[in-house]
């Protein structure tokens, strides 16, 4: 049987026996919509449970248009492109955009060129959040869990704020998209840790695909409607990156749709666990290190049986990466368990605490192997993983070591497909 998995730009070819019991799971194919900037437009003028956008924005002085960074696949060019439009080239002046970067490192001018399109890039000005710099941001609210939301002050200061994204299962926060646009993509580091905190990380309903009962998805719901003047404008995208469907309007009933669409397409039911999992980290651009991994790690995670193995496929060109704090969580431990014991110490806080909880997590699952044209041995066996040079033989020792009866998922696409037990 041979498989191509996702794996940076060009993909990655995998033969595996025939005679393997193997279950293929992919989410259900969608074309892309035939005049996406037609559909966009639409969207705009039709919105889900609000005034069209371009009645909302009449008469804002300031308009932000908050956008993905570079470990999403957005298509930021057109959907940026085609809400400038609707506004009317007379707001050029007025248009702001905020790079959502979360707690990741802001982008390069290469990178935002590549990401915004030269008809897009150097057209409005950029604003960056840095989560660390809390003086850039404002406090807008406290939670009902207790979480001061701090926000970036510019985008605070605009009349009407756009958030831009596209909806896919999200490892901890049911669904990406929606608020999260604002937090964590443009608040400060100590709302972004409130957020992400190791209860909420253990919470049982803070999983791909849930948002009822969701504590992470829940706080960032109110947090975003702590802020006046907002305007979504989601999209769901096929394999082929191209947009199949469009949500725009109210931030709430918008978001729902548009989970509930991409629900239908990237939950894949499963019978039983499997003995192996070999899944990607959905190629280009986010399988771009090993801290966005942890999302491949994590879809495969719970379809494995328990001290089953997993094998994930991830360039990981951005290596660990060296900002932040997850690669030094992982140094400073000695096992899965220490540092998940320091982690729940109550009182600890370190950003990038909760991606290095989750892998963790994976770890006292399963044996975690990882194929990675980036990353050397060393740094891959510091992480608690097991290199993997050739994903063929790894399965057959795997084959060897369970006396030949095996039985193995593959998730070409990784953590775009999310199966779970039906």
């Amino acid at each position: 049987m041979r498989l191509s998995l996702e794996y940076g730009k060009e993909g990655l070819a995998v033969e595996l026996p025939d005679d393997l019991q193997v279950s293929v799971v992919r989410p259900a194919r969608r074309p892309s919509l035939d005049d996406a900037r037609a559909a966009l437009r639409k969207a705009l003028r039709r919105p889900i449970g609000s005034p069209p956008l371009r009645e909302l924005a009449r008469g804002a002085e300031r308009v932000g248009i908050v956008f993905n960074d570079i470990t999403r696949a957005t298509p930021n060019d057109l959907i940026i492109e085609t809400i400038a439009e609707e506004l009317g080239p007379e707001g050029d002046a007025d248009i702001v955009l905020f790079n959502a970067t979360g707690t990741h490192r802001t982008n390069t001018d290469s990178e935002l060129k590549s990401m915004l399109g030269p008809t897009v890039f150097g057209r409005f000005p950029i604003v960056q959040n840095d989560a660390r710099l809390e003086e850039e941001h404002r406090s807008v609210g406290v939670t009902r869990r207790g979480n001061e939301v701090r926000i970036h002050r510019e985008l605070l200061d605009c009349d009407v704020k756009i958030l831009t994204g596209f909806i896919e299962p999200h490892f901890f926060a049911g669904f990406s998209g929606g608020g999260k646009a604002v937090m964590p993509g443009m608040a400060a580091l100590s709302t972004i840790v409130h957020n992400h905190s190791a209860a909420n990380m253990d919470h049982p309903k803070a999983t791909w695909g849930v948002t009822e009962g969701n504590p992470v998805f829940s706080e960032v719901r109110e947090a975003a409607r702590m802020i006046d003047g907002c305007f979504l404008v989601n999209v769901a995208l096929n394999r082929e990156k191209k947009i199949t469907a469009v949500f725009a309007g109210d931030l709430v009933e918008a978001h729902r749709v548009g989970c509930n669409y991409v629900r239908e397409a990237s939950m894949a039911p499963v019978s039983s666990p499997f003995d192996v999992v070999i899944t990607s980290n959905s190629g280009y651009p986010l399988d771009l290190n090993l801290y966005q991994s942890v999302k491949g790690m994590s879809a495969a995670a719970g379809v494995v049986k328990l001290g089953g193995s997993i094998i994930l496929a991830s360039e990981c060109w951005d290596g660990v990466p060296e900002h932040g704090e997850y690669g030094k969580l992982l140094a400073e431990a000695e096992s899965p368990e220490s540092l998940l014991r320091r982690i729940r110490t109550s009182g600890f806080h370190r950003q990038d605490m909760w991606q290095a909880q989750i892998h963790a997590k994976v770890c006292q699952t399963a044996d975690v192997y990882l194929h990675s044209s980036h990353l050397d041995d060393e740094t891959v066996r510091g992480a608690f993983l097991h290199p993997c040079p050739s994903i063929e033989d790894r399965v057959e020792a795997l084959r060897r070591e369970r006396g030949g009866d095996l039985s193995v998922c593959v998730l070409p696409e990784g953590p775009v497909t999310i199966p779970y037990f039906s």
